[in-house]
């Protein structure tokens, strides 16, 4: 009995001290092991960076010609010539077309003799009134004889002054026979052929002559920009800069001329007009463009690239990267994003850096890894395609 009880102790102590080495060696392995290494999430980096900012109010708008004019014939006559091509620019007198003068010098020549048959009349009729007048001062000729020639000479230089206006009128009607441009500017699509017979009434005349230089745009803004723009119109012209639609081209550099007398109250917005010398011919009638206005700049304003501001339920954010290396997420007030950077009005400091791209793996107190080379090219190639700065 007594045997049997030492042998069970002498048991449990083997157990346990197995497992007590167990435990120890257990330990031992966990202490040797290396610590896990903390998550960290890839991402291209950004500083905010100090500049002078041009602050642009961007609206659509549509480019209008200084004059557009529908040459038509003042006369009724077939074309027998036309000198331009469409498409040619013009300068104002410029021959467009010649419609057959003949019949209308047949006119001029017929007045101009008429004139010169009454002209004779008058030599003859002038010459008999001194000769009756002498004679009548003589008593040889009776008062009503020189009163009656007095009359026939008023009378002939009545006529000769209506011969002058008919000349004038025929003069006229022959120089409407050379269809001339009224304005400088560029020729459309050609209304009337050769040999066609051509009338003051057609609808459609001969050609349209449209003015290119200078031009306008008329674009429009919020309602809500007008009184900051009508402070700094006060101080003197605004420029305005026209671009594609798409924003990529520079089409020319003008200068605000007029505002409309009333807001469109449909849409609230108020309706403006821009000047442009438009010399390269960029802008074209009727064609859509943005139009850029330069309201004023913002000198040592801070800016940061457009993709690292993020949109979340309360307005805009950036995640900034804190000098350990982890992000936090930082509301941010943007005036506006142009040339790819976003200017920031309040919500970040000069030198800070923030994330500019990988947002999406980030969450506030995370680590990250800055990207270098390569992946950062790439990022930065994306943000100079964004909106040109004018």
């Amino acid at each position: 009995m007594r045997r049997k009880l030492i042998l069970s102790v002498s048991s449990a102590f083997a157990v346990v001290a197995i497992f007590g080495a167990l435990a120890v060696t257990h330990r031992s392995k966990a202490a040797s092991a290396p610590a896990m290494a903390v998550a960290t999430a890839p991402v291209v980096a950004g500083t905010v960076s100090s500049s002078d900012v041009p602050i642009y109010l961007q609206g659509v708008g549509t480019v209008i010609a200084y004059n557009t004019v529908v040459v038509h014939s003042q006369i009724q006559g077939q074309i027998t010539k036309i000198n331009f091509t469409e498409g040619q620019a013009v300068k104002t007198g410029d021959l467009l077309a010649v419609i057959d003068p003949r019949p209308y010098q047949a006119q001029l020549d017929q007045a101009t003799a008429n004139r010169s048959r009454d002209q004779a009349q008058l030599t003859n009729a002038e010459s008999n009134l001194k000769r009756y007048t002498t004679l009548g001062n003589q008593g040889w000729a009776t008062p009503q004889l020189v009163e009656t020639q007095t009359a026939q000479v008023a009378q002939l230089n009545a006529a000769i002054k209506a011969d002058e206006a008919a000349i004038e009128w025929a003069q006229t009607q022959l120089s409407y026979t050379q269809l001339t441009s009224p304005i400088d500017g560029v020729t459309g699509i050609r209304q009337v052929d050769i040999g066609n017979i051509i009338h003051p009434t057609d609808p459609n005349g001969l050609v349209v002559v449209t003015q290119v230089e200078p031009i306008s745009v008329i674009f429009t803004l919020p309602e809500t920009s007008l009184p900051q723009i009508q402070q700094h119109l006060a101080d003197g012209s605004l420029k305005v800069v026209a671009y594609s639609q798409d924003n990529t081209m520079k089409l020319d550099e003008g200068s605000l001329d007029f505002i409309d007398n009333e807001i469109v109250q449909t849409t609230g917005s108020v309706r403006f007009r821009a000047n442009f010398p438009n010399k390269e011919h960029h802008l074209w009638p009727g064609e859509l463009v943005n139009a850029w206005l330069l309201l004023d700049t913002r000198h040592d304003g801070l800016t940061v690239s457009a993709s690292a501001v993020q949109q979340g339920p309360r307005g805009p954010y950036v995640y900034v990267i804190n000098a350990d290396g982890t992000v936090a997420v930082r509301p941010v007030k943007v005036t506006q994003v142009s040339g790819g950077r976003a200017l920031i009005d309040s919500g970040l400091a000069l030198d800070e850096q923030v994330v500019v791209d990988g947002q999406y793996k980030l969450q506030p107190g995370i680590h990250v890894t800055i990207l270098h080379g390569k992946a950062a090219e790439e990022a930065a190639a994306q943000e100079a395609q964004q909106t040109p700065i004018p």
